[in-house]
């Protein structure tokens, strides 16, 4: 394992770093592209561990995928997917295991859907029991991956309600699969909670690009048509959550960073940050992440150098992401600082003491293996001497630039092997 020490800059950063492509628009993309009948050519797509995973899992299924540059997918379609000759290993990519778990349903045949240590404890019970109350056989030892689908070439239609309190990904997931049915379906949620409401925006969004269509049945229910999906051509917008650490980074040096999109510009949840960040450092007292999960940990790393304290709520999802990020912020917060960062439920509560810049205070961040806590973290190195991240390479799981795009800036960065 290797660790990075931040130098803090001593002059505001300056200058272009632009952030990758859309995590969640490429994998959505990716998938609604090998579902099409022809030819889809998908540029400024994101290339990181993630959608290397759904890639690579989609060609295993039999869909030709071609990359002829570093932002470029082509994906060539036949409208079907074939049975993987072994289980689909995807990491702790959490978009391309519930993804694929629904679309596994096209395939005629047994498909196992399976992941990492990490990913072996994040939930996927409520997507599995929505697919089987649409007929399909699957099933899963313990609510979590790996997960078995016995597909039959597809679904009939009908009416499903799914449980979207723990992940807005299982409601996406459907509503893909949804639009190669044999007749209509309407997905609706079970209760009111979802995680991420405009994940789902997200997805209908790329859904219609590629010819789905999709008429909203009142609060919280669609109704899909079964027409199937077009090849197109798609232009995917930079990654919203990348661009909050950009955000952050000009907010706290008092610089100038151009990222090449406006903050109005995008149509990723994520991008609502934007104007609590602006708000620093006089942050509200209360900030609710529930529709802005993943710009979480960059808001709560940002309010450790705020003018008073920062309650976050509506943040329970975030215990079942790549690692539990309420628990790992309190804790790294507390390691630079004593009290820094608490946990009261699944409140996240961080103690701001914006004289903690210009101190130097020697300290190893522990990441989890999770890319955010590791890119959030490195923002409390521009304004804190001895911030240690260590196993920066975890960032390759989003954005494997990211410590080239801070050094572009002026960040100074020392990389060592770890003790």
């Amino acid at each position: 394992m290797r660790a990075v020490t931040l130098t803090p800059p001593v002059a505001p950063l300056r200058g272009r770093a632009a952030p990758p492509g859309s995590k969640s628009i490429t994998n959505r993309a990716l998938l609604l592209a090998a579902l099409a009948d022809g030819e889809s050519r998908l540029t400024g797509a994101l290339k990181s561990d993630d959608t290397a995973r759904m890639a690579e899992a989609l060609a295993a299924m039999g869909v030709r995928i071609e990359e002829p540059d570093q932002t470029t997918f082509f994906v060539q379609g036949a409208g079907r997917l074939a049975a993987p000759a072994q289980p689909l290993f995807l990491g702790n990519a959490g978009t391309a295991t519930r993804f694929l778990t629904a679309a596994a349903v096209l395939v005629d045949g047994a498909v196992t859907i399976d992941g990492d240590a990490h990913m072996r404890k994040r939930p996927i019970a409520p997507l599995v029991q929505a697919l089987k109350a649409l007929g399909v056989s699957a099933e899963t030892p313990n609510g979590r991956p790996p997960v078995t689908v016995r597909g039959t070439g597809g679904v009939n239609g009908g009416r499903v309600e799914i449980d979207a309190g723990l992940s807005s990904q299982y409601v996406s997931a459907l509503l893909m699969l949804a639009g190669k049915a044999r007749g209509p379906v309407e997905v609706a949620l079970k209760g009111a909670d979802i995680g991420a409401r405009g994940y789902v925006d997200l997805t209908l969004a790329a859904m219609r690009a590629f010819g789905g269509e999709i008429e909203e049945a009142g609060d919280g229910a669609w109704i899909v048509s079964p027409t199937g999906y077009r090849a197109t051509d798609l232009h995917i917008e930079p990654d919203a959550s990348a661009a909050t650490y950009l955000w952050a980074a000009e907010r706290l040096t008092g610089g100038a960073i151009d990222l090449g999109v406006a903050a109005t510009a995008f149509t990723q949840p994520d991008a609502r940050a934007h104007d609590l960040i602006a708000a620093f450092p006089h942050m509200p007292a209360v900030i609710d992440g529930s529709q802005m999960q993943d710009a979480v940990p960059t808001l709560a790393v940002l309010a450790a150098f705020n003018a008073a304290p920062v309650r976050f709520v509506g943040v329970a999802n975030l215990r079942v992401k790549e690692c539990d990020r309420i628990s790992a912020l309190a804790t790294e917060l507390s390691r630079i600082r004593p009290g820094l960062g608490m946990e009261d439920g699944d409140d996240l509560i961080v103690a701001s003491d914006p004289a903690l810049a210009g101190q130097t205070l020697p300290t190893k961040i522990q990441t989890y293996s999770d890319h955010r806590i590791a890119m959030s973290f490195a923002l409390a190195g521009l304004k804190i001497g001895g911030i240690a991240i260590l196993d920066p390479d975890c960032t390759a799981k989003t954005w494997p630039g990211y410590w080239e795009a801070l050094a572009s800036l002026g960040v100074g960065l020392i990389f060592t092997d770890a003790p």
